[in-house]
C-alpha cells in the first residue's frame, strides 16, 4: 500500500473508493447508514454549485436532508438543483445566489437563507473558495484570496450562528467545516500585512491562497473553542488534490497541463466525487458527534506532516493548532468585517 493510502489501513472499511481504494462521498453516506435517514436537516453548502461542493451536495441529499446551495451563476445553481433533484428523493434542495467577495450580499442572503429554512441550520459547509488569482480585491477591499476563501465565510458564520446555536441538540450537535488545502503549509497568517499591502513585492497568489487556508483551518477550530459548550462543533477539512474543478479556473492552460502531467500529481490525484468524501465524513460522521476542533484529510484526522516525506504527503504543519494565533485571527477579523460594513 502507498503511502498516500497508509491512512485507510486502520479502517478496511474505507478500501473500497471509487477505482482506486479511495471514497467517494456517497460511500461514507453509505457507510454511515444515512441515507433517508436525516429528514428534517438543514444544510448550507458554499459553491455547491460544482466540482467538491456538487459532490457534497449531492451525498447530502441522500440522505434525505434539505440542501441549500450557494454559487455565482444562477443558470448553473438551477441546473445543479434539477440534476439533484431527479431522483425524486425527499428533501430540499435550494439555489441561492451568493458572493463571498461582498459583505452586504452576504449577509443579504444569509437573511434570505434563515427566511426560508424557517431559522433552522444545522450543518453549515464553508466550501467555495478561489486560487492562484493575480493580487486584487474584493468589494470590501480585502485581498481577494483571504477576502473571499476567509472573510466571506467568517461573515456568514456570523450572520447564520443563532441558528446553528438554536438548531443544537444534546444528540445532534451543529457542526461547521471548513475546507482548508495541502497548501496551508507554505503560509502561516501575515498578522499585520494581510493583504500584501505593506509589501506588495512579496505577493505571489499561491502564497496568498495558503494564508487564507490557514485560515480557514483556524476559523474551524476557533469556531469549536468559543461555541462548542452551546452545541456547535467546527472542523477543518483537505479534500485532496482535484485538479478539475472551478477552484482552478484563474490558473493557465499550460501550467494545468503541466501539473496534470506531474507524476507524484496524478499518484494522489481525486475526483470530485472522491474530494468530496472528507468533507461529508466531517459533517455526517458520527465519530464526531459531539467532538470538534480537529483538521482532517483522507477521511481520518491528519497527523503532523513529515518533513521528509515527499511534497505531496499527507500531514499538517505545526502552526495549524496555534491557538494564541487563532483567536487572534478570530478578534481581528471580526474587527475586519464591522469595520467594512
Amino acid at each position: 500500500m502507498s503511502s498516500f493510502l497508509a491512512p485507510y489501513a486502520a479502517d478496511h472499511k474505507y478500501l473500497n473508493g471509487e477505482g482506486d481504494a479511495r471514497p467517494t462521498a456517497l460511500k461514507v453516506i453509505r457507510d454511515q447508514d444515512l441515507e433517508g435517514k436525516l429528514g428534517g436537516k438543514v444544510f448550507l453548502i458554499t459553491g455547491g454549485t460544482g466540482g467538491i461542493g456538487y459532490q457534497t451536495a449531492r451525498a447530502i441529499h441522500a440522505t434525505g436532508a434539505d440542501v441549500y446551495i450557494t454559487g455565482q451563476n444562477r443558470e448553473k445553481g438551477e441546473n445543479a438543483v434539477k440534476s439533484l433533484t431527479v431522483d425524486g428523493k425527499p428533501g430540499k434542495v435550494v439555489f441561492l445566489e451568493m458572493y463571498l467577495d461582498s459583505l452586504e450580499n452576504i449577509r443579504q442572503v444569509a437573511s434570505e437563507f434563515l427566511e426560508l429554512s424557517g431559522g433552522k441550520l444545522n450543518v453549515l459547509i464553508c466550501n467555495a473558495g478561489v486560487r492562484g488569482y493575480p493580487k486584487d480585491q474584493t468589494k470590501d477591499g480585502f485581498e481577494q484570496h483571504f477576502g473571499i476563501n476567509h472573510l466571506g465565510h467568517f461573515a456568514l458564520f456570523q450572520a447564520v450562528k443563532d441558528a446553528l446555536i438554536s438548531s443544537s441538540t444534546p444528540s445532534y450537535n451543529s457542526r461547521v467545516v471548513c475546507l482548508s488545502a495541502q497548501g496551508h503549509r507554505q503560509s502561516k497568517i501575515r498578522f499585520g500585512d494581510y493583504f500584501f499591502d505593506n509589501n506588495p513585492e512579496e505577493y505571489q497568489p499561491l502564497l496568498a491562497y495558503a494564508q487564507s487556508k490557514t485560515a480557514n483551518i483556524y476559523m474551524a477550530l476557533e469556531v469549536d473553542r468559543r461555541f462548542s459548550a452551546q452545541g456547535v462543533r467546527g472542523l477543518a477539512a483537505h479534500p485532496g488534490i482535484i485538479l478539475g474543478t472551478d477552484l482552478n479556473r484563474k490558473t493557465p492552460a499550460d501550467q494545468m497541463a503541466a501539473l496534470a502531467q506531474n507524476p507524484a500529481i496524478q499518484a494522489n490525484l481525486k475526483n470530485s466525487k472522491q474530494g468530496a468524501a472528507t468533507t461529508v465524513w466531517a459533517a455526517t460522521a458520527r465519530e464526531w458527534e459531539g467532538k470538534g476542533g480537529k483538521f482532517l484529510e483522507d477521511v481520518s484526522e491528519s497527523q503532523p506532516f513529515d518533513v521528509n516525506s515527499p511534497p505531496l504527503s499527507p500531514g499538517y504543519a505545526e502552526h495549524v493548532y496555534d491557538a494564541e494565533a487563532a483567536s487572534r485571527l478570530w478578534d481581528e477579523s471580526v474587527k475586519m468585517i464591522q469595520t467594512a460594513a
